[in-house]
């Protein structure tokens, strides 16, 4: 059943707000792609994917969080934030790749969480399939995958061009966006719940840092593509699915399809609450990863 908890949606003191991140912001050349990423605390690591036309930013109420006991590290996926286009073609199984590469470039070994977040979400069960041996957990938030029906491509296409006539143009006019009540709750009300109880500083980090976005047009291709619906049975690892009831990007009908096709998963929906919880309800999102981080350690494991 979903949560009720109305009263916990955004975050009026958050922390990230104190922090200077540039000492945290850094680059790393892999195979065919330089990614930037933001990295803070120290201990078992964790690492979060952020989603379509997003960015490192995307987790802003999570790593000062989780950076007080762990090696938090969130990155920007080639094509996103600012990480430059790739050499390769963009796909989920390259992306897949991409997280081991970077992974093991900052020495992530065994042991890892891994969290994604829509098409984030995507990539992190792609990389959990391909070598399931370099993490311990996987937490899928509001993930792509199950839902490309109706005329997927015909939608896709739609979408791209819709992103290359207006996209850059909300780049241009974020500060106005997130500043007028009524252009902040058109412009971000498919995404969230309740865009105007969230601070301003928060839905400007999404904007500013989410574009312009050139790998856009392929990863939504990509995403169409990509089917890994019979591979799902594969994972071994523990898995936390986090849905929304009013995600209108991808609705919490897959969350429970999800649920039924992974074999030790748990689900966690929360009320009121759109495609983006671990914004949306930040205190609750952490403490319930806090708390399956504890469980799935398991007897002396290190939570």
């Amino acid at each position: 059943m979903p949560e009720k908890s109305p009263d916990d949606y955004g975050n009026p003191d958050p922390e990230w707000l104190r922090i200077d991140w540039r000492p945290h912001v850094r680059q790393v050349d892999l195979p065919g792609a330089t990614v930037n990423y933001t990295e803070i605390g120290e201990g078992d690591p964790i690492v979060f994917v952020h989603g379509i036309s997003g960015s490192w930013q995307n987790w802003l109420e999570n790593l000062p969080h989780f950076g007080r006991r762990r090696r938090a590290i969130a990155l920007d996926l080639p094509g996103f934030g600012a990480s430059p286009m790739p050499s390769w073609p963009i796909d989920m199984y390259a992306y897949g790749q991409l997280l081991h590469d970077f992974c093991e470039k900052l020495g992530v070994d065994r042991g890892a969480t891994l969290v994604g977040n829509s098409m984030g979400g995507l990539v992190a069960g792609e990389a959990v399939l391909s070598s399931p041996e370099r993490f311990d957990r996987l937490v899928l938030v509001s993930a792509a995958g199950l839902l490309n029906t109706w005329l997927p491509h015909e939608r896709g296409k739609a979408t791209s061009q819709a992103w290359g006539t207006f996209g850059p143009g909300f780049g241009k006019l974020a500060r106005e966006v997130v500043t007028h009540r009524r252009a902040r709750y058109a412009m971000f009300r498919f995404f969230m719940r309740h865009p105007g109880r969230l601070r301003k500083e928060l839905l400007w980090e999404q904007m500013a840092s989410g574009l312009p976005a050139p790998g856009f047009a392929d990863a939504l291709d990509a995403v169409i593509e990509y089917d890994a619906r019979h591979r799902l049975e594969e994972i071994e690892i523990p898995v936390m699915i986090v849905w929304g009831t009013d995600d209108w990007v991808i609705p919490s009908v897959a969350a429970h399809s999800y649920n039924r096709r992974i074999p030790h998963s748990r689900l966690e929906i929360f009320e009121e609450t759109g495609h983006v919880p671990q914004l949306e309800r930040p205190a609750r999102f952490n403490a319930l990863l806090d708390e399956f981080l504890a469980e799935s350690a398991g007897p002396g494991g290190s939570a």
